[in-house]
């Protein structure tokens, strides 16, 4: 389908979270914040995990990588939601549109992978401690962590190029904050039930089967923490793995709360609300979970703090 007298969408309108000029400055400087930490908490785990000789290793890598990715995603969507509640104009083209939601589909995609490469690296830990170091080298833990960056490529190009050859002839309005998939959808103006299952099966393809893949690993990890027959190695092995449970219910949950659950239970309130748990509130989370729950991160940045701090007094 083409439009006619040239009428395609050039632009977009999100509609954001409300029209209240007062509302919208405590939301900015509410966002703020939650940014700002968001920023500070995952830039010290990358930084402490990587000068830190204790850290260096597979789990931390990974970490770091996690990190990176939460950087990364909240830098696509965030700063143009923060613009948006300060500008009277809440506009975005139609091109930035499809690279947000490019970048969006990529970077979410590439976490669901990271996090089952990190529930890998837990079971073989866990279930074969022995041969940990021989499994979980420093070249497959590169190739793990390039695979779960690069497998965001594939969902996202095919989202986006199916999304944006859509026809956009009349609305442009979009109840959203950013550009996520089932609201822009519901601009097209032709029937959308083809795409919408194309949608469905990347869907449980590039989020269910990593899920899976968590899944077994997990039954495995407490089937053999169960035989422990220690109290204190059975309390001590999930305490290695408990930060990563706590990241996967919230990032699935939150997820599966936007893009599995049907549409007749959806209403444009409660997806703003739940979009904003895995794209703001989430990635500034991730880092206290891990900072809090794991001793070596809390010994690691007491460690690069002092040094700091030891740095200073000597240039005085």
């Amino acid at each position: 389908m083409i439009c006619e007298n040239n009428t395609r969408v050039t632009e977009f309108v999100l509609l954001g979270f409300t029209n209240n000029p007062e509302m919208q400055v405590s939301l900015f400087v509410l966002f703020l914040l939650v940014y700002t930490a968001t920023l500070f908490g995952n830039f010290l785990i990358v930084s402490v995990t990587s000068v830190d000789p204790a850290l260096h290793t597979p789990m931390y890598f990974f970490l770091r990588n996690l990190s990176l990715l939460e950087v990364c995603f909240t830098l696509v969507m965030v700063p143009k939601m923060l613009v948006d509640l300060v500008s009277p104009r809440k506009i975005i083209s139609f091109v930035a549109c499809g690279t947000q939601m490019y970048f969006f589909f990529f970077f979410g995609s590439s976490e669901c992978f990271l996090l089952s490469m990190m529930a890998y690296d837990r079971f073989v830990a866990i279930c074969n401690p022995l041969q940990y170091s021989v499994i979980m080298n420093r070249s497959l833990c590169w190739w793990m962590a390039i695979v779960s960056w690069m497998s965001g490529i594939p969902v996202s190009m095919l989202q986006t190029a199916w999304m944006m050859a859509l026809p956009f002839c009349g609305p442009n309005t979009i109840d959203h904050f950013f550009c996520d998939g089932p609201p822009v959808l519901k601009l097209v103006t032709k029937d959308t039930t083809t795409y919408e299952m194309q949608a469905l099966a990347s869907t449980l393809l590039f989020i269910m089967f990593p899920f899976s893949l968590i899944l077994v690993s997990y039954t495995r990890i407490i089937t053999t923490i169960l035989r422990m027959p220690s109290a204190t190695g059975r309390q001590k092995a999930f305490s290695t793995c408990s930060s990563h449970l706590i990241v996967v219910s919230l990032f699935y949950g939150t997820a599966s709360l936007t893009y599995l659950r049907p549409k007749s239970n959806q209403s444009p309130e409660s997806k703003k609300l739940v979009s904003l748990s895995y794209t703001v509130i989430t990635p500034m989370l991730n880092p206290i979970i891990y900072s809090l729950r794991n001793n070596e991160v809390k010994g690691a940045v007491k460690r690069t703090i002092s040094r700091k701090v030891l740095q200073k007094l000597d240039l005085f």
